[in-house]
């Protein structure tokens, strides 16, 4: 699967963005998704993830209550819609496929992913 991640930019503290991450293939709702991001001179942190039939989401506990991961399976499509958006969120963000997932399963560990999108640049300013 190839994923193409879009949706970033520059916003003010406190604005919202909604990244999207487009995946081509015709067996998207067989993956495990998930939202992962670096900040610079940072490694790469977990920040959201979904499982394959959507009912099922996790979070890093820092950032519950102002994202929000979700999927359209119909459009092979993942959204991370971001809100309260803070100077420290400010990072490349990248979407990422697990394969060999059952059902509800979610993931955070960045090995279990073995296609990741390019990334997206979100930059909060103060």
């Amino acid at each position: 699967v190839q994923l193409q991640a879009s949706g970033g930019g520059l916003v003010q503290a406190g604005g919202s963005l909604r990244l999207s991450c487009a995946a081509s293939g015709r067996t998207f709702s067989l993956y495990g998704m998930g939202w992962f991001r670096q900040a610079p001179g940072k490694e790469r942190e977990f920040v959201a993830a979904i499982s394959r039939g959507g009912t099922v989401t996790d979070y890093t506990d820092s950032l519950k209550g102002r994202f929000r991961i979700s999927r359209d399976n119909a459009e092979n499509t993942l959204y991370l819609r971001m809100n309260s958006l803070r100077p420290e969120d400010t990072a490349v963000y990248y979407c990422a496929a697990a394969p060999g997932v059952v059902t509800g399963e979610v993931i955070r560990t960045p090995a279990r992913y073995s296609y990741w999108g390019q990334g997206t640049q979100v930059t909060v300013s103060s």
